[in-house]
């Protein structure tokens, strides 16, 4: 297999990887034949996995510009995957010309590609870390350039705590940075569950088993329990919901691809909470 030139050395590209295949569902093009495969084999169960994913896109848009109406301009976007179209600075800085941004990964095609398209800006920038290692996150040096803990920040957790396993304590890891966090920060989030997919549990749980084959096992939680997530925070209005279902009426939805007709786009949860 040809190593494209924006792989970066020393990464195994024939394994798969949750950013890439993330990134294809996406329609994005920095994913390899061994991403696609797992993605397709996912497809087999769930067909409507892509728009599962533009839902999740379109909700952490409008999330993100009710942050900014909000006077929140710090963001702080743990698991952010390969850019694609309309990220969070993209969305942020269209909103306010102020807004700072701090993308976190562990993919390190995810890290080497949001370092090329950064490059030159000083008001967004990424760590390489691992969400379930919450001090090292608020320790990193980009972290303290760009980010004032003292003040209001939009921690973003968009579809990364299902790849966290209760083994991982992921609710410890929340808990950690929220309490780093200034009182008025909101913690935006989406997550997966068997609750809303227009499939049985037995079929759903086809693409659990895709992803623990290639050992990135999904936990699907229950509402209640990504609603445990929110500890510490007050859930705004509507609370948790499916992700089309969040303030629909925000400027663009539609036309960011998300299509609320679609039965899969109410798979899952999203919602946004606020730091008393």
């Amino acid at each position: 297999m040809e190593r494209p030139a924006w792989a970066p050395p020393g990464i195994d590209i024939s394994v798969p990887s949750v950013s890439r295949i993330y990134d294809y569902y996406l329609g994005g093009s920095h994913n390899f034949e061994v991403d696609r495969q797992a993605a397709r084999r996912a497809m087999e169960f769930m067909p409507g996995l892509p728009k599962v994913m533009q839902a999740n896109r379109a909700f952490m848009r409008r999330a993100v510009r009710h942050a900014v109406a909000e006077g929140v301009t710090q963001f702080l976007d743990i698991g952010s995957g390969i850019p694609t179209f309309g990220n969070v600075h993209e969305v942020a800085r269209a909103a306010s010309p102020e807004a700072r941004v701090v993308y976190v990964d562990h993919d390190p095609v995810a890290v080497a590609h949001s370092r090329a398209v950064l490059d030159g800006d000083d008001r967004t920038d990424i760590v390489a870390a691992d969400l379930r290692k919450p001090k090292e996150i608020l320790a990193a040096p980009e972290v303290g350039r760009l980010l004032d803990l003292e003040r209001p920040v939009a921690l973003l957790l968009v579809a990364v705590l299902h790849f966290l396993e209760d083994s991982d304590d992921p609710y410890a890891a929340v808990a950690g940075l929220r309490d780093a966090l200034a009182p008025g920060s909101l913690l935006i989030l989406t997550h997966a569950s068997y609750e809303g997919i227009p499939l049985t549990e037995e079929v759903a749980g086809g693409v659990v088993d895709v992803y623990r084959d290639i050992r990135n096992p999904l936990v699907m939680r229950t509402g209640e329990q990504i609603g445990d997530f929110f500890d510490g925070f007050e859930l705004l209005e509507p609370g948790l919901v499916s992700m089309p279902d969040w303030r629909p009426d925000g400027p663009g939805s539609e036309a960011e691809g998300e299509t609320p007709e679609d039965p899969y786009a109410f798979s899952g949860f999203g919602g946004v909470g606020r730091k008393a």
